[in-house]
């Protein structure tokens, strides 16, 4: 989830100056065309990302090239630092000037598609024997029309972390360790309760601000059954969410601090604040995926008072969110660029566990048992279930494992397993609605007599008017 965002119709008329700029003072020069090839007949790419300071990872990205090219010898690769930025990303793509290889997230890439420029990837999948070998679930979002238009290398769903000795306070946790599961949104306002009646501190954390609160709630939302947008048969979107469903979701969240009063007293959490709130101690409970060790670490958070289970259900649904990173190649590159961009790609994220992945993943590990931060969360993967790169993940992560597993075992089977149905992130301005949900839920934190229906009744139609009808179909 990105926290800065920018109206598509603002990128779009950046784009437009930017291309009109570069007419005017290239004059009559025309545009160079794309250099695929070196004198010596080698398919070239550039890869986005590269770490552009001396360094480790600098050393890395080198040593990984110079590995690269030796077992590749028709390719030679060109370092790029450009990473993936929102409000460059229009701009660099009109004027031709996108790495090779480059990452976006799943946030980003039903517009990346959309917009024409993301290389389909599919044939050289196919031809490079990965047919069946990703999660289906994922590849369905990178997929359009029959073609693939990005490689997924990384994934999580939510899950909701807690505070051990919190939980344990309120007679929360079983005695091997084991979580109680809240089984609905309803009971964990129960558990939140408990947990400030123990301890004192409030029982449940929920972002509210830097599109992390409207992040937050859509899935919430989902399970209240609602569907924010849908497409007409002239692909044109509408806003759908002027509903019962999305007022009984927001009346819940209301409720959470009038009703249950287990929020923190600050109604304006952004993404940062979240984890420093929970990692100090703050809080009992909050909804995150199986990054949090990363996150929460740096504020002094042990691993034994960290734990994870699953994603709890809502009246209409039990769904979870959907999240992660991707690769794109190009729209420009040739079959040959495409291929070669495919074997860079894969010396790092294969079905089949590579050397390199091996020793990558073995660092990580390392490196977070060196940091204090829990060992033993068990991501959801790319890959479909049979996949080497899994095995050696899970075994490698049972080996390391540095806490009592129980901590985390029902977020590992949530994942493994999982009940739930998996959503991706809203199709089109989904940074956009995030904006507008984080100011309903901050008016019905703030509010006491905040009227529910009224809120989402001008969301809806805010976010109708001000983006959707504003979009090029």
């Amino acid at each position: 989830m990105n926290s800065i965002f920018i109206p598509n119709r603002a990128i779009k008329l950046i784009v437009l100056w930017t291309v009109i700029l570069a007419v005017v003072l290239l004059g009559g020069c025309g545009k160079t065309a794309r250099k695929d090839k070196d004198e010596q007949g080698r398919t070239i790419i550039s890869v986005g990302n590269w770490p552009p300071n001396e360094g480790k990872a600098l050393d890395q990205w080198n040593a990984r090239k110079d590995a690269f090219e030796k077992a590749n010898p028709d390719v030679v690769v060109i370092p790029d630092p450009w990473r993936f930025d929102i409000k460059t990303f229009y701009a660099k793509a009109a004027g031709g000037q996108l790495p090779g290889v480059y990452m976006t997230y799943f946030t980003e890439i039903a517009e990346v598609i959309g917009s024409g420029y993301a290389a389909d990837i599919s044939k050289v999948l196919k031809k490079r024997g990965y047919d069946g070998k990703f999660n289906q679930q994922i590849l369905d979002i990178v997929s359009k029309d029959g073609g693939i238009y990005a490689f997924p290398y990384d994934a999580y769903i939510l899950g909701l972390a807690f505070n051990t000795e919190m939980m344990r306070a309120a007679g929360l946790m079983e005695s091997d360790g084991t979580p109680k599961q809240p089984k609905d949104w309803y009971e964990l306002a129960e558990f939140a309760v408990k947990i400030k009646e123990a301890t004192g501190k409030p029982g449940f954390l929920l972002p509210t601000s830097a599109n992390n609160g409207g992040w937050i709630f859509t899935p919430i939302a989902w399970s209240f059954g609602v569907d924010f947008m849908e497409q007409d048969a002239d692909g044109k979107w509408k806003a759908t969410f002027d509903t019962p469903e999305a007022i009984q979701a927001l009346q819940y969240v209301k409720d959470l601090k009038w009703k249950y009063d287990v929020l923190p007293a600050n109604t304006l959490i952004d993404g940062n604040e979240m984890y420093k709130v929970f990692g100090t101690g703050g809080a009992g409970m909050m909804i995150s995926a199986g990054l949090i060790p990363s996150y929460v670490s740096q504020y002094g958070m042990t691993p034994e008072q960290l734990g994870l289970m699953a994603f709890p259900r809502g009246p209409k649904r039990h769904v979870t969110l959907l999240g992660g990173g991707l690769m794109c190649i190009n729209k420009d590159y040739t079959e040959d660029q495409i291929d070669a961009a495919i074997r860079w790609i894969e010396t790092a994220y294969n079905y089949n566990a590579t050397e390199e992945y091996k020793t990558q993943l073995q660092n990580q590990i390392d490196s977070m048992l060196n940091n204090n931060m829990l060992v033993g969360v068990k991501n959801m993967s790319v890959w479909s279930g049979d996949s080497e790169s899994i095995k050696f993940r899970n075994q490698l992560i049972d080996e390391k494992a540095n806490v009592n597993i129980n901590q985390v075992r029902l977020y590992n089977e949530f994942v493994a397993n999982c009940p739930a149905d998996i959503q991706a992130e809203e199709p089109v301005c989904a940074q956009e609605l995030y904006a507008i949900l984080d100011n309903c839920i901050q008016e019905v934190l703030i509010n006491k007599d905040a009227n529910c229906a009224e809120i989402i009744k001008k969301a809806n139609y805010e976010f109708q008017v001000n983006y959707l009808d504003k979009l090029d179909y």
